[in-house]
This record gives structure tokens, sequence and C-alpha cells, in this order.
């Protein structure tokens, strides 16, 4: 049995023991790793995410009462109780605030949820970079949407998924974390167009190849609505403007070294090379993808985090200990992934040298005296579904 639905009988005893009536369903959304493309969705460009099997599972029953109540297996507390009438955006709600904000999302949507009465437990890493957040907006959106037959789309429910996070947490967050954590296939990494969200599942069979992607947790605890994310948007929004351009995205990458000179800031210029730069590597990694050369995306993958360390500037030194270990033995490629300021790196590797390897970033945290870091392979699994 899997880690996704290990979770499902203990959940709906928990619920029943809580609310004492037995939950409607159960469902699950997976968090994320994202293979390459990173702060490029907000610019409407290109990204490659694949679903872990760790995810948020979430009991759920539906009330017609205007009440939510809200309780999560993996934080000390009582049951969060509130009236659907009276959500307020940006009222600091702690982890409440991620589901309750969905809530708030699809009734601003205009659609009818009373109430519900929900019991959440994840096995997504939080601050980690890998979409704890948007596992739980997407699991409550999509057992909402089976229990008042609203008939949305996936693509829909990541929109509302996202809305939540921006307008009422107040994350300015992309869409890349919730559609990855709603429309993910198993065997496949997500290739999303952030502009009109078309997707396409591109196999993605690592251990058919004899390789593994591993995840290197470094547990250095990151939080994005500290305000550094919030500058990087707003220094890419700069530079499209200075471009003349809506979006970063409609930079061509040729066309990178003339517009360049053209932007006056240092700053807003390394934004600027990032982005248009990381947009091309997906379509590079692609391509190569699409040849059936695996391996041949490792290079691009340090590439990708020499851009994030120098010109994103959003690393930290357990992540680059983690890229410079890992390729210093015999990894194919290595580099951060998600929003930075700690989190995760994923290594990709021959599949016989996933032993060493974690042996080897192990002993360099060690040596430096970091926290021993978390490492697991990351294998494309299902997005948010039923069990």
């Amino acid at each position: 049995m899997s880690a996704a639905t290990k979770p499902a009988p203990p959940i709906r005893e928990a619920f029943t023991e809580l609310y004492g009536h037995r939950p409607a369903g159960v469902w699950a959304a997976p968090g994320r790793v994202n293979l390459i493309g990173e702060y490029t969705d907000f610019n409407e460009g290109f990204v490659m995410p694949l679903a872990l099997p760790h995810t948020a599972v979430a009991a759920v029953a539906r009330r017609d009462d205007g009440i939510l109540r809200l309780h999560s297996a993996d934080i000390e507390g009582p049951v969060v109780e509130l009236a659907v009438d009276s959500l307020t955006p940006l009222s600091d709600g702690g982890w409440a605030a991620y589901p309750a904000g969905v809530v708030w999302a699809l009734r601003d949507a205009g659609h009818t949820v009373g109430g519900a009465d929900v019991h959440l437990a994840s096995t997504v890493p939080t601050g980690a970079g890998l979409s704890s957040s948007a596992a739980l907006e997407v699991v409550t959106a999509l057992a909402l949407n089976d229990l008042y037959e609203l008939g949305l789309p996936r693509r829909e429910l990541a929109l509302l998924a996202q809305r939540a996070e921006n307008a009422f947490v107040g994350v300015p967050c992309g869409v890349m974390d919730q559609m990855a954590s709603a429309a993910c296939a198993a065997g496949h990494v997500l290739h999303l167009d952030c502009r009109d969200l078309s997707v396409r599942q591109v196999p993605f069979d690592l251990a058919g190849d004899g390789l593994t992607l591993l995840v290197v947790d470094t547990r250095v605890k990151h939080a994005l609505g500290d305000g550094a994310y919030a500058e990087r948007r707003a220094g890419c929004e700069a530079g499209a403007r200075a471009l003349g351009v809506s979006h970063l995205r409609d930079v061509p990458y040729a066309e990178l070294p003339a517009a360049l000179p053209r932007l006056a800031d240092d700053t807003v210029r390394r934004y600027v090379r990032h982005v248009v730069s990381d947009d091309h590597r997906v379509e590079r990694v692609i391509a190569l993808l699409d040849a059936g050369d695996v391996r041949g995306i490792g290079p691009v993958l340090t590439e990708g985090h020499a851009s994030l360390r120098d010109d994103l500037r959003i690393s930290c030194p357990e992540l680059d200990l983690v890229v410079d270990t890992a390729c210093a033995s015999g990894a194919l490629g290595a580099r951060m992934t998600g929003g930075g300021f700690g989190g995760s790196a994923i290594v990709l590797a021959e599949a016989a040298d996933a032993e060493s390897l974690t042996k080897s970033v192990t002993e360099a945290f060690a040596a430096a005296g970091h926290a021993a870091p978390r490492v697991f392979p990351a294998v494309a699994s299902a997005g948010a579904r039923r069990l």
C-alpha cells in the first residue's frame, strides 16, 4: 500500500471521534517537486513539476448551517470553528487559513458552499519547498467540489486554490504548485504553460532508465510571506514593463543579450536573465526527454541552480552544499527546487549511486555543522483524487 493511501482508515476513525459522525469521504492531494522552471510561473512562463507520493489527506463531511470546522492531526490545538459568512482575508489564521481560504475563494466566486467538517493529516514536509500549503488547499477544494457537486474542472480548482493563497493568506504565489497538486499524473512530469494553463503529461520513468531523483530536504525552513518572494516578483514585473512586454515570458531567449543592457537596475537585470533563461531550460529539458536522453537533463539542472544562486539569489549555504557535494560525488545534476531560502534540492543520479550520494551529502552536512538532511526518492505520483 502506498504512503498516499495509508492514512485513509485512521483519518476516518479520527474524524468520527472528533466530530461524532462519519465523514462523507476521504480525499488526497500531493506535494510536488519542480524539475525545472523556477519563478517562471508568475511570469506566465513554463514549469515542469511532478507530484510526490507525500500527500495531504482530508476526511470531510458537508454542513449546510454556515459553519466550517477545521482540525489538523499534525498541529496541536482544538478544532477551529469559523462562520463561512465571516471569513476575512489576511486575518492571520495560521494553518487553518489555507483550507478556510479555499472556502472563501469558492464562495467569492459565486459557488454555494454552506460549510463543512474537515479533519486533515499530511505527510508533505512543511517548509521544505514541496508545496505543503498547496496540497492543503487542493485537497480541500477537491472535497468541497465533490460534496457540493460544483462540477469544477481541475484547472478551475487550482486557480481557486491559488486565489486562496494570494488573496486570503497573502502569499503572491504563481499557479504552479496548485496545478501540480491538482493535475499531475503518476509516472509523468507535468509540462505546464502558465499563461493558458495548457498541460502535457511527459513520461518520466526514471527507474526504467536505471535512474533516481533524490529530494534532499535541508531542514532549513523558509517562509515565502516574509517579502523576499514578493520583492522578486515585483522586480520581474518592473523588468517586463521596462522591456515593453506584459510578462517576461514574451522576451525570446535569443533576444536576451540585447534586452539586458536596456535595464538600468542591476537587480532587475539579474531577475530578468534568470527567468528568460530558465524558460529556455524548460524547453531544453523537454527536448531531451522527448529524445529519450534523460541523463542529458542533469547538466541543465545544475545550470539552473547556478542561475537561482547567482541571478535570483534565493539559495543558501545548505542548498549550495547539497548541489556541490552531489555533483562532486558523481551525480548527473542537481539544483535547489521551490521558493528558496532553505527547503529542498533535487539530485538526478544513477540509481546504483543513490546510497553513496546520500552518504556523501549527509557527511558533508555533519562536517559543516548542519543538522542531518532528510533524503528520499521523488517518484512521479498521482495528482489529487478521492480515496
